[in-house]
């Protein structure tokens, strides 16, 4: 089955937007103060306390590590949908679990980014759900 050139450009996209945004959001979490609190009390704070869950760590600690790994989601989405939209169109195309999955990612993501982010990374999640959600309904629905 050969993907219409279409639906492969618009996952390709979505594919993109959410790359880079994971990318830039690694980038700022290592390098920089982006994601760090305004009030050097607030990072004080968080060096200083431990989760209830365990004191191996500390909050700035899990901080900076959920930051990385909700970055790598975002690699992870973009490489492996990027990857099969452009190098095996027939298995993203073909498969409604895949194009399934890659809508309730975004969808979550989107989710997660009108709940409790910021305008630019939900834009640029919202844009890239649009280019996903229209790439998949020309697949459903023709076009």
């Amino acid at each position: 089955m050969m993907a219409p050139l279409g639906p492969a450009l618009l996952v390709v996209g979505s594919a993109l937007v959410i790359f880079t945004l994971g990318a830039l959001h690694l980038l700022f979490t290592f390098v920089g103060t982006r994601l760090h609190p305004r009030e050097a009390a607030v990072r004080a704070a968080m060096e200083a306390a431990h989760p209830v869950l365990t004191r191996e760590t500390t909050m700035w600690r899990t901080w900076i590590g959920f930051n990385a790994s909700h970055s790598y989601g975002a690699l992870l989405f973009g490489l492996v949908w990027g990857y099969l939209a452009v190098v095996r169109p027939e298995v993203l195309f073909g498969s409604a679990f895949l194009l399934g999955l890659g809508l309730v990612a975004l969808l979550g993501y989107l989710w997660l980014g009108y709940r409790y982010w910021f305008s630019v990374p939900r834009h640029g999640i919202l844009v890239a759900t649009v280019f996903y959600s229209v790439a998949v309904g020309l697949v459903v629905f023709g076009g």
